[in-house]
Parts: structure tokens; sequence; C-alpha cells
């Protein structure tokens, strides 16, 4: 059987992204693993589900150059269902009313889904399903 298991962000603040999925979207995190030879530091995140998030830090990498406001080729953005349309209606108003950009929705999609895409802390876009 093949399964996603999971996708990896590169952030410059680990433990406030860390927060930001904790917080909002109810991840559990790993323990913090660190390898302080290469510089490296990592969470994982995981749902009420199978696939998971890596989060990982390294002053070395140099910062994204994408346009957040702008769709390119490659990976784009994370989808996480939250049951409803009732869910997706109150997280998107509540991380508005934190200060997060909401850039469409909630809605419903042409091809069926409802939901509303917003910007995490480091401008990653995540789609809010139910």
């Amino acid at each position: 059987m093949i399964k996603l298991e999971h996708i990896a962000i590169w952030t410059r603040d680990l433990e406030g992204l860390k927060t930001f999925y904790v917080d909002n979207f109810e991840a559990t995190a790993s323990q913090k693993y660190t390898n302080e030879a290469k510089g490296f530091s990592s969470y994982f995140l995981a749902f009420d589900g199978e696939a998971r998030i890596e989060l990982m830090q390294n002053k070395s990498i140099p910062d994204c150059t994408n346009d957040p406001y702008q769709q390119a080729t490659g990976l784009t953005h994370m989808a996480i269902s939250v049951g409803s349309e009732y869910a997706v209606d109150n997280l998107t108003e509540r991380l508005k009313a934190d200060g997060y950009e909401v850039l469409d929705g909630p809605r419903r999609t042409g091809d069926g889904y409802y939901e509303s895409v917003v910007l995490d802390p480091e401008n990653n876009r995540i789609e809010i399903t139910a």
C-alpha cells in the first residue's frame, strides 16, 4: 500500500511554526530533534490521520523567493480537513482575527470542496477544507 507519509517545511522560526499548527490545527508535536554537528533541528507534527508535517530549521538554508500571492509550478499548498463547513468558517474567522491573512473563502469550489485559503506565519498556503 502506498501512502503519503509526510511533507517537510523549512522554517526560520521552528518554535513559532510548531505552535501555529498545534494551536490552530490540533497537531501533536514530537520531541524536538537536534543535530548539533549539522546545525539542524526538527519536529514532526501528527494529525488525526496518517500524514505528518516535518518542520525543519537550519540557518544555512536560504530564504524562499516565491511570492505567496502568485501561483507557480512546484508544491504550492497543503490542504488540512477540519471536518465540517462550520469548522472551516470558525477556524478561518479565528485565524483572521488573530492577524493571519485569508487569501480566499470560505467558499464552495467548482469541484465541490468547501474551503478557505490562509497563509501560515511563514507565508505557506493552507487550504482549510470541510
